[in-house]
Parts: C-alpha cells; structure tokens; sequence
C-alpha cells in the first residue's frame, strides 16, 4: 500500500475527509517552499502536492499561475522540486508532484520516476495527460511502484469516468468546476454529483479540488468525498507574507482550520 493510500485509509478509520495540500516548489524561494510543506504536513496536511512549475500553467489561476512565474524567474530546477519531495517524505505526509506533462517527458519518463521514487515520492497528479496519451507513465508507474491521479471533471460522460478511474491509483481528482484554479467564496454545487459519478466507478478514494479556501468550506467537501484539495488559498498566504517566516506561519495557521474542517464530527 502506497503512503497516499495509508494517509486516505487512516482519515477514514479516524472518521474525517484527508486534507491535501498543495505548494508550488520554489515559491518564493526553495528553502522557504521547503519550510512551508514542512509546516503543513506538521500541522495536519496528510498529502502535500509539491507544484512542478511550468512555463505553460493552462488550469491554474492568476494566484498559482503568478507563483509559478516567480518560481522560474528564481531559476527552480526539477532537481529542487525532488528536494522539496524528500522534505515532505521525511515530514512524514504522504508526496506527490503535480505537474503538467511536457517536463516528465522531456526529462524521460522512466528516470523521472524513478527519481521521484528514489526522493521517497508517492506518485504524480497529471492535469493534461489523457488516458489515450498515458502508455508511457503507467508502465513506467508501474516499474516504480508509484501512485498516478488523473482528473474527473463535471463535464465527463460515464465512459469516460470509467476509463480515468480505471487507471488511477492512490485517488481520484474530482474537478469541483470548469475553470482555473482559484479560492472560490462557496463550493462548487457541482462537486458532489462529481464524486457520486466516481464512486459509481471504482472504490478508490475520491478527493475534491478547485475551490477551497477556509475550514468552513473543507467541511462542507467533507461531508460527501473522501479527500479535500487546498492550494490557491496556500499560495495567496505565502504570497501576501511580508517575510519567509510570516509565510510560513500563514501557512501552519491556515492547515490548522482546514484539518480541523475535515473532521466530520
């Protein structure tokens, strides 16, 4: 069983939803980002996305998408972005990269996950990758024994539910809304039918992405899915941060609400 799926089953048995957070590596700067994933998995985040900044963020928001510039014009590298991976594994969260696919593959597939898996990596979430255009990742996933998350939007006919969650391992991304990445004031009214159509598929955890912001939102996610996904809210709290150790501060007391949220009762 990978770390994902340990940290899903030991929310479950503790009757709450898993918080998953996400940081872009880099941002604002590698030891600072390294700081933050620290401190969110210290302070409850059971799994912690570590953001692969890209030069093309088609799905993030101006928030994600701003960090993602800063991180580039600061000279991140995929070697710190495995760096901030091994942070979080030593932290104790479960650690997966988000990222968009041209950067594993122009770095290779294979040694790309074997990489990951060697910095103590749990999987990858991959936003652009289809399921028609994954051959390459599931064998090399499955050479390495990591998890790969793939993305159920609102927009998904039952066919191709079928086929996303069949390849998934680890969890399902519930996609809340069509859009960017953004903190939204309320929920989507979406996101439920979304995780009702995936569990009509597989077993496998759904978690609900795009949206949330505060505990109170966390809590209304985590009274119908099995993960809640956190990372617009994260960056904006680094971002506004007048010095590395407000930032990271903003983001311990923001994991804080949120796993408090994620407790059902």
């Amino acid at each position: 069983m990978s770390t994902v799926s340990t940290a899903f089953e030991k929310a479950k048995a503790e009757d709450r939803a898993a918080l998953v957070g996400y940081l872009p590596a880099g941002f604002p700067d590698k030891q600072t980002a390294i700081k933050a994933a620290v401190a969110m998995a210290e302070a409850g985040a059971d799994v912690i996305e570590v953001g692969l900044p890209y030069s093309d963020p088609l799905m993030d928001g101006p928030v994600i998408a701003g960090a993602v510039h800063r991180a580039l014009a600061a000279g991140v590298r995929i070697k710190d972005v495995f760096d901030t991976v091994a942070a979080v594994a030593d932290a104790g969260a479960a650690a997966v990269i988000m990222t968009y696919w041209n950067p594993v593959d122009r770095y290779g597939v294979d040694a790309f996950s074997r990489d990951l898996r060697n910095a103590g990596g749990a999987g990858l979430i991959t936003p652009d990758l289809t399921p028609e255009e994954a051959g390459p990742w599931l064998e090399a996933s499955d050479a390495h024994s990591l998890d790969r998350v793939f993305l159920v939007a609102p927009s998904s006919p039952r066919a191709r539910v079928e086929a996303i969650t069949g390849l998934c391992r680890g969890f399902v991304y519930a996609v809340s809304l069509m859009g960017i990445t953004g903190a939204r004031a309320a929920v989507s009214g979406s996101a439920q039918d979304v995780v009702e159509r995936i569990r009509a598929c597989t077993a496998l955890p759904a978690a609900v992405g795009l949206g949330v912001s505060n505990g109170a939102q966390a809590r209304q996610v985590a009274g119908f899915a099995d993960g809640v996904i956190v990372g617009s809210a994260y960056v904006r709290r680094i971002a506004e941060a007048a010095t590395a150790d407000e930032a990271v501060a903003g983001v311990r007391d923001l994991t804080a609400d949120l796993a408090a949220g994620v407790r059902r009762g």
